[in-house]
């Protein structure tokens, strides 16, 4: 398994989007995510987007006001994460059309059904954002 955790984060350190595959208390989550999210939004530009905090490699990266946070496996390729995040931002900016806060928190089923169609136990299993997309649309058509 390679990714362990997701993570959706405003500027002021609120979480808007938490998607773990690995088991965590309640507790263990929010002392997680209250550690991680301090420790990257600290951080200027100028330095690099991965952080190692306890047995995870955090890579993050900014766009617009919402930092993307994902923790891997120390051995796993950072620059593909950073792609990864990269295709999860153009996937929910083709949907809602150029994402937001506010996208995330009035949809948050429809980014968490994004993210399940991404990433499956860990995995990153599909990457066509046609094909992340399609269920969404036709669950949009249903209801």
């Amino acid at each position: 398994m390679g990714i362990r955790f997701i993570l959706m984060v405003n500027k002021q350190g609120q979480t808007r989007l938490a998607q773990y595959y690995e088991w965590l208390t309640l507790e263990e989550r929010r002392a997680l995510e209250g550690e991680i999210v301090r420790k990257c939004l600290a951080r200027n530009e100028q330095q690099c987007s991965f952080v190692e905090h306890r047995n995870y490699k955090i890579v993050y990266r900014r766009y617009a006001s919402l930092f993307f946070l994902v923790g891997v496996d120390n051995d796993e390729n950072e620059l593909a994460i950073l792609e990864f995040i990269h295709l999860l931002v153009e996937t929910m900016d083709r949907h809602f059309g150029n994402v937001c806060e506010l996208d995330i928190m009035f949809h948050l089923e429809k980014a968490h059904f994004m993210l399940e169609e991404m990433v499956m136990n860990g995995c990153i299993v599909e990457t066509s954002k046609a094909q992340i997309l399609t269920p969404v649309q036709l669950l949009e058509k249903t209801s």
